[in-house]
């Protein structure tokens, strides 16, 4: 008998050349649970910036790590799962994935799914549990004055995560008029569009001269160089810059006599309990605290991923959350 088929994501050498390819669905083994996907989401930091624009290949479970869908099997010895439940899985864009569910396991990949949190929303958990982590790094205090740089996914969550603890001021900026629509949206309390007003002089307007406590830089890719350049000019003395954003390509500048009394955090501690971060994720998405639906811009039918791929990295003005639906 000839084994089922599936299609997952792929890609090959040269700049955008992702497509599909059709492979066997793996079987479970001990501990482990053959998830089927109903949608995955493009992270477009990574994906676009570490995956699309590479010259050379990737291989295919460094493609994608946002999907939902339901437990199709379970292997021997699984007891948290069970068939037909419904999951959210960091697993790459494919019809199916094979996880490990051990128990214990520092970095669990497989979640269940809150009955308050749709499968399209379920996509955002992964992004959303991480920035969970971000947030609560920041010491948030009812003074601070919060700026979070980059309204992209990351940076959105984020800033909504950060707002939980009731800062003094909370200001999302952006270049891109959707980014800061959609920040408004969600409840950003202040928003500055840095392709109207330069944000370093928005800032100091918005804080009364002040300056932010705390900058959070969620600028990824090639523009990340000039927002860092732009947090160290924002942060007030004595105060902190969490860098969460990648894939810049080149060195940040660090201006060091402008530094002075200032401090970097990249990222949350090694220490930061993940399972309270996913815990919370989920909890805040089925609540209504994070809002996930608003940033879901365009939904792809996962045959035609080049074409989702494609316009997401041609099209930054237009779309945000990218979705593929796989069933």
């Amino acid at each position: 008998m000839m084994p089922a088929m599936m299609w997952r994501a792929a890609k090959g050498e040269g700049a955008g050349n992702v497509f599909l390819e059709q492979v066997p669905v793996p079987e479970p083994g001990p501990e482990e649970v053959l998830t089927r996907t109903r949608v995955s989401l493009i992270s477009r930091g990574s994906e676009l910036w570490r995956r699309y624009v590479m010259e050379g290949p990737v291989r295919p479970e460094a493609m994608g790590y946002s999907t939902a869908g339901t437990v199709e099997r379970v292997g021997g010895g699984v007891t948290e799962f069970a068939a037909g439940a419904p999951v959210v899985v960091s697993a790459p864009h494919a019809e199916y994935s094979l996880r490990p569910v051990a128990a214990g396991a520092p970095h669990p990949r497989v979640h269940h799914l809150h009955p308050g949190v749709s499968f399209e929303e379920g996509t955002f958990h992964p992004l959303a549990t991480s920035s969970a982590g971000w947030a609560q790094a920041l010491d948030i205090t009812a003074g601070d004055r919060v700026v979070v740089l980059g309204q992209g996914l990351v940076g959105n969550l984020v800033m909504q995560f950060a707002r939980r603890y009731r800062p003094a001021q909370l200001i999302a900026v952006d270049a891109l008029a959707l980014r800061c629509r959609l920040a408004r949206e969600v409840g950003a309390p202040e928003v500055v569009n840095a392709g109207e007003e330069e944000p370093v002089a928005a800032v100091q307007r918005l804080t009364g001269g002040a300056g932010a406590s705390i900058v959070v830089d969620c600028v990824g890719g090639p523009a990340g160089v000039a927002s860092f350049e732009q947090a160290q000019k924002m942060v007030a003395s004595g105060g902190l810059i969490q860098v969460n954003a990648k894939y810049q390509n080149a060195p940040l500048p660090l201006d060091v006599d402008n530094f002075q009394g200032k401090r970097v955090l990249v990222s949350y501690p090694p220490s930061a309990d993940r399972a309270w971060m996913a815990r919370t994720a989920m909890e805040a998405m089925a609540s209504g605290e994070v809002r996930v639906q608003p940033l879901v811009t365009h939904r792809f039918d996962g045959r035609d991923l080049k074409a989702g791929y494609d316009f997401l990295y041609e099209h930054p003005e237009q779309a945000l959350g990218v979705l593929f639906l796989w069933q």
